[in-house]
């Protein structure tokens, strides 16, 4: 990336694209909670809410509409404002010589885009070309689990997912919450976000189904763990998805089987020391992860680590993360300074 000398160690001037949504806001907080630096920062969202107020770092901005001109002089996009939106505007921001973090699916399986989890393949992002990818939620709290295990050679992957209803928006979050609140009072509730009422229910579906009967959720799991990994396709991954009524926070069940022989305690000690990983494993005491653990912090909890009956050199586990963070914000927050710190944007220093 050419850069003007004169641009050389400039830190980036920033946008949130999105910035009223709940990703968004949550972006927003994060970027407080790390320090993020800038020499400029705007917050931009659709017509709808432009205009509105919002206070970072005990400065209040005016929220701007998305428009192609905005992006003139910004460097780096944290977007979190839909594939739609993402795909109309990340030819604009490359354009104009900036670059987007993405957290819609638009462009995370297309080969030039890196798809990135901070702390596990950052190299990556050194083959940007303006654009770079936040994986699904599910992926990503999974992702730091793995790659330290990845050295024992990951042969075959079994995952089964839990997933909060905030990974659908604020309007399944207040489904929930609605259907919730009429079932206990014995009135009728139209559900609208889901194909099936939400409370005191689990739902084996997240996103359409595609051909070979298993739903785009499972697929992206199965797809964005062999490429953020870099695993060939001789990797067997599979993945069953399932929405239940918890507001916040994705639960995984993991099963691994390794072509070396790995001991429960080996991977217990390894995860211990792992970047992004905090471990909860004392089943003797209940001491395991549960959604509320990882309600509003960065950690992905592991638990539940054990020797898998099934598998030779196979280890289960359960990892929970909370995913408007980790899954979202955090990473993209995260993916942000990485590209500072490494002086992969206009102005940055190489």
């Amino acid at each position: 990336m050419i850069r003007d000398k004169e641009d050389m160690k400039r830190k980036p001037r920033i946008a949130v694209l999105g910035a009223t949504g709940v990703v968004g806001r949550e972006i927003l907080k994060i970027s407080e909670e790390l320090n993020i630096e800038f020499e400029s920062i705007k917050f931009l969202s659709s017509a709808k809410s432009a205009g509105s107020k919002l206070t970072f770092k005990g400065q209040e901005y005016t929220v701007e509409e998305a428009k192609p001109e905005v992006f003139n002089d910004i460097d780096i996009v944290m977007a979190s404002a839909g594939g739609t939106t993402s795909k109309t505007f990340a030819p604009e921001i490359v354009k104009r010589g900036g670059m987007i973090i993405d957290n819609s699916s638009a462009f995370r399986m297309e080969k030039d885009v890196p798809l990135v989890i901070a702390g596990v393949n950052d190299e990556d992002l050194r083959q940007h070309k303006g654009i770079v990818a936040n994986p699904n939620c599910s992926t990503s709290q999974l992702m730091l689990v793995l790659e330290p295990l990845k050295k024992f050679g990951i042969k075959r992957l079994i995952v089964s997912t839990y997933q909060s209803v905030s990974g659908a928006g604020l309007a399944a979050m207040n489904e929930l919450r609605d259907d919730t609140k009429a079932r206990l009072e014995g009135k009728d509730f139209e559900n609208k976000c889901f194909k099936k009422p939400i409370s005191f229910n689990i739902i084996p579906q997240i996103d359409v189904f595609c051909e070979n009967g298993y739903t785009k959720e499972e697929m992206k799991v199965v797809n964005e763990t062999r490429k953020i990994l870099h695993l060939d396709e001789t990797t067997k991954i599979s993945c069953t998805a399932a929405r239940v009524p918890v507001f916040r926070g994705h639960s995984e069940a993991v099963d691994i089987e390794f072509r070396d022989n790995v001991e429960p305690n080996e991977v217990r000690e390894i995860l211990r020391n792992a970047y992004g990983v905090a471990v909860i494993d004392n089943p003797d005491n209940f001491e395991y992860p549960t959604t509320r653990d990882a309600d509003g912090v960065n950690p992905v909890f592991v638990g539940r680590i054990r020797k898998n009956l099934a598998f030779d050199n196979g280890i289960s586990l359960w990892c929970v993360a909370d995913n408007l963070r980790i899954g979202a914000a955090l990473n993209t927050v995260r993916i942000c300074k990485k590209v500072t710190e490494m002086g992969l944007y206009r102005g940055g220093e190489e």
